[in-house]
Formats: C-alpha cells, structure tokens, sequence
C-alpha cells in the first residue's frame, strides 16, 4: 500500500517496510496518525543509538488486526501459542494474557545475543503480574522479568529488587559487569558476574516463561502487553521514552 508522506517527508526505510507488512496483514491501510508515530518511533531510536541493539521486537499494539500486531518490527515473527485470538488484542492498549495458557514464543533464542550485552523490555498498559518475559530450564538460572514474592527480574545470574506490579515500560539490560533493571521510569542497577555460558538455546517467551515446552508455559501473566524487545544491551530510559511515547501517540492517532 501507498505511504501518504507531509511534503518535503520521507518515510524511514525500516519503517515503511514494517507500516506496508503490517497493512498488507491487516487488509486495510493505518491511519496516516499512527503511521507517523510509528515512524517517529524508528527514527528516534536510530537517533539514540539504540536501533541496532533492537534484535527481535513486535508492537502488539497500533496494528489494526491481532494478525497485523504480530508481525515483527525486528527479528523474527513469534509464535501465537495458546493460541490468542482476536478478542484478546485491542489497538490502544496492546495482547491480553490469560494467566494459563496463553503466551508468544518470540522464536529468539538465549545463545543468539552475546553473553555479555543482552536486554528485554515489555511495556504494559494493566498492572503486571506473573512473568511477562522469559525463559527457564534446569540447565541454567531464570532469564525472566517477572513479579513474585519477591519481586524483580533474575537475567543472567544477577537480580535487582525492583517493583515490577505496575504499568509502563518494564525492561533489563546487563553488560558483563553489571544489570540495570527499569521500572516506573527508575532504574536500579546491581553488579557482578553474568554466566559464562548456556547450555541449551531455548526461545524467550512473553506473556510467560518458556520451561522447554512447546505445550506449556511457568508462572503465566494476565498482563496486557503493547510491546516488547529483546536484544544486546542498550539504555532503558531511552527506549523507555521512545516506547512511552509511541504509545502514547496511538492513543491520540486511533479512533
């Protein structure tokens, strides 16, 4: 489908190849509105120096099909298990879970990101719960943003005690030294050794923890979920901005 540009704009390359898969999926053009924030999102990123650490990503939200929502601003498509069904998807707010047997495999696996430089981020628009992200086998320690007892997430080894109960952008960087977690626009950092290695190379999960099932998942939420990422390791707070402000723009730009 034709992208309708402002006079003297050009569209990100990047972007219009995901605004024209995401409409050819969706059977039905997006809003020139929310093709722009879409865009602005792109290019913002590519401005902070964050694009490139982006490795697999969807925008569960904007899109006017849940076939559309699926279709990846980076990497690879995940896989709809459970599966969620049109119901579940709304255009403002993102994928709702159902706290059983719902969730997305992203298809990325733990081995594809360097040991050293790795981040996952969700942003959510309902209060989180259960694991939002991970992965979890008896070879190796949780990879998971998740909220129990306890709170916070474990990446690699290391963990932060940081309130993961709430809405926004939610997200976990690490470099060999050190993890920052982010939460409610705060970052917490915590520091030492990050794993050496991982024995196996599941797929990251959303809306659950992968336990090395196809058929199953741990600790499943009934967050509703707009976006996630995962990636090398990057700022937080600058995709936090560019997140919050993406979907923040699709709530002006969509009816």
């Amino acid at each position: 489908m034709t992208l309708i540009v402002r006079p003297g704009f050009q569209f990100d390359t990047d972007a219009s190849t995901y605004i024209e898969a995401v409409e050819v999926a969706d059977a039905q053009a997006l809003e020139t509105a929310t093709r722009y924030a879409i865009n602005d999102f792109v290019i913002g990123c590519k401005q902070d120096g964050i694009w490139s650490a982006i490795k697999a990503s969807c925008i569960l939200s904007g899109a006017r099909t849940l076939t559309g929502a699926l279709i990846p601003l980076a990497g690879t498509a995940p896989t709809n298990l459970g599966p969620f069904v049109s119901g579940d998807y709304n255009r403002k707010t993102g994928l709702k879970g159902d706290g059983s047997s719902k969730a997305l495999n992203t298809n990325r696996s733990r081995s594809a990101d360097p040991i050293n430089s790795f981040h996952c981020s969700v942003y959510s628009t309902t209060t989180c719960d259960n694991a939002v992200f991970g992965v979890t086998t008896n070879a190796q320690s949780d990879q998971i943003l998740a909220v129990s007892a306890t709170t916070g997430p474990a990446i690699r080894g290391r963990s932060v005690s940081i309130d993961f109960r709430v809405t926004g952008f939610i997200g976990a960087s690490n470099t060999a030294s050190e993890l920052t977690a982010r939460s409610s626009r705060v970052n917490l950092t915590s520091t030492g050794a990050a794993y050496g290695s991982f024995a196996d190379s599941n797929a990251y999960w959303v809306f659950a923890r992968n336990l090395g099932s196809n058929v199953s998942g741990g600790s499943p939420s009934l967050a509703r979920l707009a976006f996630y990422s995962i990636g090398e390791s990057l700022s937080l707070a600058l995709l936090d901005a560019r997140v919050s402000a993406l979907i923040t723009a699709f709530g002006v730009a969509i009816p």
